[in-house]
């Protein structure tokens, strides 16, 4: 079982992702108490940048290499 978000047009049920159930295959459609505008993008956002508030600049240098690290000190690996 999977979801696929959809949108309602007024006449028929709209799906935002490919939808890939089979002829005569059981599907639920569950109605949300939410709308969209007509303005309103209907595709799913990016969350691109979503975290960038918590980006701590001082960190970034440490991230290099950073795996190779911790396999170096948990396994002794490479």
């Amino acid at each position: 079982m999977y979801a696929v978000p959809a949108y309602y047009d007024g006449t028929m049920v709209q799906p935002l992702e490919k939808l890939t159930a089979k002829s005569n295959q059981r599907i639920i459609i569950t109605v949300m108490d939410e709308f969209i505008t007509p303005n309103e993008s209907i595709r799913p956002r990016s969350m691109r940048g979503a975290l960038a508030q918590y980006t701590n600049p001082a960190l970034i240098e440490k991230e290099e290499g950073v795996w190779e690290r911790a396999l170096v000190e948990k396994h002794d690996y490479l």
